[in-house]
């Protein structure tokens, strides 16, 4: 099992209201997995998906990673895990509009410290091609489409080659076409190179093509 996650509980407290986001939440992932969480607006989708990606924390549970709990681990490793382990597709892009399309692409690689900037080039250029973006390595992000800069996004979850891609709602800003198309860049990165990837969404052509499907409502998996 790559990854499990096993009665995670979260709670936000907000002056004298406390809202739990998530309760007892229980699931699993594993290597090549396509999956979706699906529910409506503030049913705990996206805090389940920053839980897992360690951009937020859960309050009780675990979550486990090739064997390791990663509830146990101290901030600055857990930014370590997030770093060397999860990609991250975000549905308003978070492109840098003053880097290029290749300086968006290879900040992964670059915060990683492990290669040298021809290894960073020649992955760059690699994972460009596989999105469809050769040739657009000198544009800036305002200069290309959404369905463009959602490309880019993906390149950059997927320059590292992290253990999981985190989607948050990828096709939510596209037109039904584009959204399509971005659909079957994933869906196809996934069957042929194995890439795992985990969505938050209200898109029911990305619910349609999930190979697991978690229905969440009022923080709870429905049955």
């Amino acid at each position: 099992m790559l990854l499990e996650v096993k009665n995670l509980n979260k709670t936000y407290h907000t002056g004298k209201i406390d809202l739990q986001a998530l309760k007892d939440i229980t699931l699993s992932v594993q290597e090549g997995d396509f999956i979706a969480f699906a529910g409506p607006s503030g049913s705990g989708k996206t805090t389940l998906l920053n839980c897992i990606g360690l951009l937020d924390k859960g309050e009780s549970g675990s979550i486990t990673l090739d064997g390791e709990n990663l509830m146990e681990k101290k901030p600055k490793e857990l930014s370590e895990v997030r770093k060397q382990s999860f990609g991250f597709i975000f549905q308003t892009y978070n492109l840098i509009p003053v880097l290029t399309v290749a300086e968006n692409v290879e900040m992964p690689l670059k915060l990683l410290g492990t290669y040298n900037d021809a290894q960073i080039a020649d992955l760059v250029s690699t994972v460009l091609k596989e999105v469809g973006l050769e040739g657009f390595e000198k544009r800036k992000p305002l200069e290309l489409s959404g369905g463009q800069q959602q490309r880019v996004s993906i390149a950059r979850a997927l320059v590292k080659k992290p253990k999981i891609i985190l989607a948050d709602e990828p096709t939510a800003n596209l037109d039904s076409k584009t959204s399509q198309d971005i659909i079957k860049l994933m869906k196809d990165l996934n069957k042929i190179e194995g890439v795992t990837f985990v969505f938050s969404t209200h898109d029911k052509a990305v619910m349609d093509v999930a190979k697991k499907l978690y229905k969440i409502r009022d923080g709870m998996l429905e049955k």
